[in-house]
């Protein structure tokens, strides 16, 4: 079964974006002091997913900024708005959440819950997250989105792998098997 993996940046303080939902934040520091060896390769995860499942305002933002990177995935935006249609883009106005559990079930590499914290809830609710990849910026942003709106279940999970690169921690976890 395909995995689904939430990979996203989060501030120190907790926050995934500034408060207009601005990513300008989400950089190295250039301290390299505490660099690890093992680093997170983001090449080497693009490799391995196939689909990316974002919300309307992350869309809008990957649209402005460079959606020419994710051509050759398959991208599903949950949104009930009209927006620029692209060759790979699929608009889910109905639950993405069943979409998705159908697409963990059917042949194909990973796929990547790319946010926002919105999307991201439901499945976090319902601990169908398999991995979650938390790169934390050294950030104190004071004010943001939120990932977690509260209210989750009580989830374990396993830290398989921790790099440092230029001040940026990469974390992957995996959700224990019950």
């Amino acid at each position: 079964m395909r995995k689904l993996i939430l990979n996203l940046a989060i501030s120190l303080d907790g926050f995934i974006s500034d408060e207009h939902g601005g990513f300008d934040w989400i950089v190295g520091h250039g301290d390299t002091k505490n660099d690890t060896t093992d680093v997170f390769d983001f090449a080497e995860f693009m490799d391995g997913i196939d689909t990316i499942v974002m919300g309307s305002k992350a869309y809008e933002d990957v649209v402005l900024t460079n959606l020419d990177t994710y051509e050759d995935k398959k991208i599903l935006v949950a949104t009930t708005r009209e927006l620029e249609k692209r060759d790979n883009v699929e608009f889910i106005q109905g639950d993405v959440y069943k979409v998705v559990l159908a697409l963990k079930e059917k042949e194909g590499k990973d796929i990547w819950l790319y946010g926002g914290g919105i999307l991201a809830e439901p499945f976090v609710k319902a601990n169908l997250v398999d991995e979650y990849i938390i790169g934390i910026i050294p950030t104190i942003l004071g004010r943001g989105r939120t990932l977690f709106k509260g209210g989750n279940p009580k989830i374990d999970l396993h830290l398989d792998r921790a790099t440092v690169t230029d001040g940026i921690t990469m974390l992957v976890y995996r959700r224990k098997s019950s």
